[in-house]
């Protein structure tokens, strides 16, 4: 006690958790595949055509709503508040497909067909506006909190876009099977799609501030932007199966690395990082 009274309290770290508090992601997917569930088998059996709505957020959210509380909820004083997390989440959800379906219609009315590139470049950098205005107003964020609000504005973009996606399926095939086919491959590929992409490219945006070497972490930020543009481009231009798995695989790795680390960081005081966002 005395040792550690003279060294200070040690940092807490992941490996500080009780196992059932590293599980509150799993909470999270298991309620959401059991309310989806609840409500398919409601919207079959009264074929009551207003629980619709409700199965389309619960196979939209579910999925990319796991990934951020499993980025964010580290059981340690968290990089970025419960807040935040929320409002980038839903304003850059907003925000990003307001933009990218705005700029996208427009490159579509000048160039009369849209490279797949150009797709790439909108979204990825419509994902990031929330997150980039919120660095601004934040003078040293915390370690790790730039993947966490990543991962929120992706979250944000992929719920909202799978919504669509839903319900343009309940229109043009008029099944809800089609309906759920698609909720569910987009469910399951989310992690390694909009929020792997946006949470790389924000995680190494807000590493500039604080970076020791600005020019080196400015040229990993612009890289890490090209490679999630070269991702979304490969994913949306590609019909080859190999391609798409391959997009999968690295995209997850990336995302998994990135969470890994920030998970390890350990927390200190508020006071000793400069303005941080509450």
């Amino acid at each position: 006690m005395a040792d550690q009274v003279l060294q200070g309290a040690r940092p807490r770290t992941a490996a500080d958790r009780a196992w059932w508090q590293k599980l509150t992601w799993l909470v999270v997917l298991i309620a959401g595949v059991g309310f989806y569930l609840l409500v398919l088998r409601t919207l079959v059996a009264t074929e009551n055509i207003n629980f619709f709505p409700s199965l389309i957020l619960l196979g939209s959210i579910t999925v990319p709503a796991t990934v951020l509380v499993f980025a964010w909820d580290t059981g340690r004083q968290p990089a970025v508040s419960a807040r935040i997390v929320a409002v980038t989440a839903v304003c850059g959800g907003i925000i990003g497909t307001l933009a990218a379906g705005t700029l996208e219609y427009d490159a579509l009315k000048r160039l009369g067909t849209l490279p797949m590139l150009a797709v790439g470049v909108i979204e990825e950098l419509a994902k990031m506006v929330v997150p980039a205005i919120l660095l601004l107003v934040v003078r040293r964020p915390k370690p790790g909190a730039g993947l966490i609000v990543g991962v929120a504005s992706g979250m944000g973009f992929a719920t909202l876009e799978t919504m669509g996606y839903g319900f343009t399926a309940l229109l043009q095939a008029k099944s809800l099977a089609a309906v759920d086919e698609t909720l569910l491959l987009r469910a399951l590929l989310a992690p390694a799609g909009h929020v792997a992409w946006t949470g790389m490219t924000v995680a190494a945006l807000w590493q500039i501030p604080i970076a020791h070497r600005k020019g080196r972490a400015v040229a990993v930020a612009v890289g890490a932007l090209v490679l999630a543009v070269v991702l979304h481009t490969l994913w949306d231009g590609s019909n080859n199966l190999i391609v798409h798995i391959a997009v999968v695989v690295l995209s997850l790795a990336i995302l998994l690395v990135l969470i890994h680390r920030s998970h390890r960081i350990p927390r200190v005081d508020a006071s000793d990082m400069g303005t941080s966002i509450h």
